[in-house]
């Protein structure tokens, strides 16, 4: 399956989104609608089955074509349906840019972050979390009434469609809020709670000196201090838990319920 996906859905620069029945390629550079899928290029890095350079290079074409920093966007795709021959599917039945019809579609976005950090580039999958974090769509009066919902809980969707541009859709959407908190608990932060075990793994931007958890685990509390001293995005080189340095490549700690404090220090290379 990973040689006829590198075969058939490579298109150059990018991963094709799916094949109509007759053959046709949707998804590609010869596409004049839908051109670039961000599900596609997220998804090749989250299941591993991207070859790494087309990988890097796919994401890097989400970065350029889909992410559209002075609207705040960040698109399933471009360009959306409108008059396509053939039929994709229910998502042309959605006015172009709106919703999955090549908006912002958060579930997708929040599986560029993911990407971002996977690929080891905090400072790209931190700069999009904050976009796609509402309270950052109702900071002044203006963009308030531009987003229209609800800044405290997560939407499905922000429109793109130039007469909508900015206003969000279906809020109180439980999957996205899902994902977001995943994409910044687990793959931001790198907190990776795994049955008794606890993974940290951070993946921040470059600026942050350190961050704080404090978790509960069970009876047990565990006080997590992340210092990153030599400006960097990623990889761990030292974990000290309660004070003696762990030998481990993995950041990995097992937990204790065990009623006690416990204190980790995490530092980056």
């Amino acid at each position: 399956l990973g040689q006829s996906l590198e075969r058939d859905g490579w298109d150059g620069r990018w991963y094709l989104r799916a094949f109509f029945d007759d053959g046709t390629a949707l998804g590609g550079s010869a596409s004049a609608e839908c051109r670039i899928d961000s599900i596609a290029q997220s998804w090749g890095v989250l299941s591993g089955a991207a070859e790494n350079g087309r990988a890097a290079m796919a994401m890097a074409e989400v970065d350029t074509q889909l992410i559209r920093r002075d609207e705040g966007l960040a698109l399933i795709f471009t360009p959306p349906f409108d008059h396509a021959p053939l039929d994709a599917g229910y998502i042309q039945g959605y006015p172009p840019g709106i919703r999955e019809n090549g908006g912002q579609y958060t579930h997708a976005a929040l599986w560029s972050v993911i990407a971002f950090a996977m690929l080891g580039d905090g400072d790209k999958a931190a700069e999009l979390f904050e976009m796609l974090n509402p309270i950052n769509h109702a900071r002044t009066r203006a963009d308030m009434y531009r987003y229209k919902v609800e800044p405290y809980v997560a939407c499905a969707d922000v429109y793109a469609e130039p007469n909508h541009l900015g206003r969000g859709g279906w809020t109180w959407y439980t999957g996205s809020a899902g994902w977001m908190y995943r994409a910044g608990l687990e793959w931001i932060l790198g907190f990776r709670p795994r049955g008794t075990a606890l993974v940290i793994d951070p993946c921040i931007p470059k600026s942050w000196p350190r961050f704080e958890i404090a978790f509960q685990y069970h009876s047990a509390r565990y006080e997590i201090v992340v210092e990153n001293p030599n400006g960097v995005s990623h990889g761990v080189s030292r974990v000290v838990l309660d004070g003696e340095s762990l030998q481990t490549t993995q950041s990995q700690i097992t937990l204790s319920d065990d009623a006690a404090t416990h204190h980790v220090r995490v530092i980056l290379k």
